[in-house]
């Protein structure tokens, strides 16, 4: 047995996640699928990344202070991944949220220390929107920095610094595709960046839920969304500061229904307990390994990430009954 990394910093447990070969979605695809496990950050997301990369960026260009506050809008894991960096640092944290999320995001946040502020769920062009709330209270108050993970490239710049050569290096640079789905767009876009420039036949892809407008966008130019999707914190309708430029060669969309197929999959048979997120992508891995044996690689190897534990969903999808009044397939142990 390997023994673990010794981290003298705290921060220093962000990122040097585990990546693991994911037997049901290879044989699923009939390549090799490898799920990045980025749900074994200190905050259990993905998000710890941006958060750690957004906050120390801030402290590099002197926009935040000793003793400061630093104000996101989020869906949840930002969030959190915000307040652990904060606490370790000396800043406080105001997170704006919608307040349609899972419960567990809000008492996990409360429980960080972080000043919570709920708003009604509505459009980007909305004045109400969390994005534009957050923006406002940073602007606000004084010694806060907006932390804009949106369209701050510090936070694509982290994952293309710490994401991509991570994997590059687990899998020994045999990568022949990387997708996951876009919520900022800082990892997808990162980690594309990252791995191009290591081998620019690396196949990216876009992999997005229904009710977003990027398939649409990439696949025929127009932003351009239809149906709707139960997932947290992916789904976007708008280009977005870290999607500028970002090397996207293909793409996939798919439904909650795949997505939920894959969550019990994982769970029941590998004991990864994941968010549908996790479940979105690792369909959309699925989906590219199939294209790249289609178009002539010899036995291909993909990675996506898996972005959150399933544990910030138990009142959602680990929930017969809000599974059953989203109209969403039911997990049949529950």
């Amino acid at each position: 047995m390997r023994m673990a990394p010794v981290a003298t910093n705290p921060l220093d447990l962000i990122g040097n996640t585990p990546i693991v070969l994911l037997e049901g979605p290879s044989e699923a695809a009939g390549c090799e699928i490898w799920g990045k496990c980025e749900f074994l950050n200190p905050g259990a997301s993905v998000k710890d990344r941006a958060a750690l990369g957004i906050i120390r960026d801030a402290e590099e260009r002197g926009a935040l202070k000793p003793g400061g506050t630093v104000v996101e809008g989020t869906a949840g894991n930002t969030g959190i991944g915000i307040a652990l960096v904060a606490n370790a640092l000396g800043y406080k944290t105001v997170i704006v949220m919608p307040d349609n999320q899972a419960s567990e995001k809000y008492a996990t946040l409360r429980a960080l220390g972080a000043k919570l502020v709920l708003v009604k769920p509505t459009k980007f062009k909305d004045p109400n929107h969390f994005v534009h709330t957050s923006r406002r209270i940073a602007e606000e108050r004084d010694g806060a920095v907006w932390a804009n993970q949106f369209d701050n490239q510090a936070n694509r710049r982290i994952h293309e610094a710490t994401t991509a050569p991570e994997i590059w290096e687990q899998m020994e640079g045999r990568v022949d595709g990387f997708t996951c789905a876009v919520g900022t767009g800082g990892t997808l876009a990162g980690v594309g960046l990252g791995l191009k420039a290591k081998d620019n036949d690396i196949r990216i892809a876009l992999t997005d839920p229904h009710g977003a407008a990027l398939y649409e966008y990439y696949a025929h130019g127009e932003l351009k969304s239809e149906g709707s999707s139960a997932a947290e914190g992916i789904g976007q309708g708008r280009i977005t500061g870290n999607l500028e430029g970002a090397p996207i060669d293909t793409q996939f969309r798919i439904s909650d229904e795949e997505g939920l197929h894959w969550v019990a999959e994982l769970l029941r048979e590998e004991g990864l307990c994941l968010g549908l997120s996790s479940g979105i992508n690792v369909a959309g891995a699925i989906a590219l390994g199939k294209q790249l044996k289609a178009d002539g690689r010899d036995n291909p190897r993909v990675a996506t990430i898996l972005c959150d534990t399933g544990f910030r969903y138990l009142s959602t999808i680990y929930n017969r009954e809000w599974l059953e009044a989203k109209g969403l397939p039911v997990f049949g142990w529950l």
